[in-house]
């Protein structure tokens, strides 16, 4: 019995999993859409993706070598899943130079400011996509044409901003939806490819569903209400294409799956998630439907992340023998 009772501080709680298993089956779990997106777009997807991770690693060591002087932390993995989900934010054809700034925003400044990995309040990644998106709009706004895997043409022209200048919501298939043969950034393309992520995440129980089908969730009934009050409920084929086109275009499986979920950013308790998500799904949608950019996903999860604190502070876990 004596070897079973362990006196010490918390974390009482001991678990096999680690920082650097549950980075790497983050990086797994992105392997498929970075295939397909790799087919699409041709090998222009690996140079900026290859480019993106070794500057966010680079990065983080170098802030933690010369300026923290701390013990080196890119072997958690962190810094690399980092580098991949900035890179999904980017389409293939963005010049390496915006890659590396993206990359220091993320890191330098959203990360290791804040003190590294579990401190960051906001998505790395994202406030790096965001801020190079104001800085640099024309190059994070000019998406490579799929052709036989290689690009000839730039167009601005994604499913998400045809349908908000006036094209119908079935502009695309399924089909298309789903294989990502659409113009668009690298983790846009391949809506099955994110959904097979998904179901690895899960069933390495690296993260729980309550937050990305809660999103998903409240964009699919917030598009659905728009639809029936633009068409009444005789719309038809319009009630089910509206929702189903804007939860498998654009950035939101990719960012309802791998970006919201992030342990530092989201809520602790089920509820809370679940007010996180619906949150982040109406704002996303707000977006989309009524505001100057035709995606809200990254802007959505970053004022949400913002208001984490505040959820955690209300909506508290109850304590143990509590009713």
């Amino acid at each position: 019995m004596a070897n079973k009772l362990v006196v010490a501080p918390a974390p009482h709680v001991q678990t096999s999993q680690s920082t650097a298993r549950i980075m790497r089956d983050v990086v797994i779990a992105l392997m498929p859409a970075l295939a397909v997106s790799s087919v699409v777009f041709g090998v222009d997807v690996l140079r900026v993706t290859a480019l993106s991770v070794a500057a966010c690693v680079l990065f983080e060591y170098l802030i933690q070598k010369f300026l923290v002087r701390g013990a080196s932390t890119i072997g958690n993995w962190s810094a690399v899943v980092t580098g991949v989900l900035l890179a999904f934010n980017l389409p293939a054809s963005i010049p390496w130079w915006i890659v590396l700034i993206g990359a220091f925003v993320a890191i330098a400044i959203a990360k290791m400011t804040f003190g590294g990995l579990g401190k960051n309040p906001f998505n790395p990644a994202l406030v790096g996509r965001v801020f190079l998106l104001i800085a640099y709009p024309v190059q994070m706004t000019s998406f490579p044409v799929p052709v036989n895997g290689s690009f000839d043409a730039l167009s601005g022209a994604t499913p998400l901003a045809a349908v908000k200048h006036g094209a119908a919501a079935d502009v695309l298939g399924v089909q298309e939806l789903l294989l990502g043969n659409m113009p668009g950034s690298l983790g846009e393309v391949a809506a099955l490819a994110l959904i097979c992520g998904f179901v690895y995440l899960l069933w390495r129980r690296v993260i729980t569903w309550q937050i990305p089908v809660t999103i998903l969730g409240t964009m699919a009934l917030f598009a659905f209400v728009v639809a029936a009050a633009k068409g009444g409920l005789s719309a038809g084929p319009v009630l089910w294409q509206f929702p189903l086109f804007h939860v498998l275009a654009g950035g939101a499986l990719l960012g309802a799956i791998f970006m919201a979920t992030d342990y530092s950013t989201s809520p602790m308790t089920v509820r809370g998630s679940v007010i996180f998500g619906v949150g982040i799904g109406a704002i996303t949608m707000c977006i989309r439907l009524w505001g100057a950019y035709p995606e809200g996903m990254s802007f959505a999860i970053l004022i949400m992340n913002a208001v984490v604190p505040l959820i955690n502070k209300y909506v508290k876990p109850k304590r143990f023998g509590v009713k």
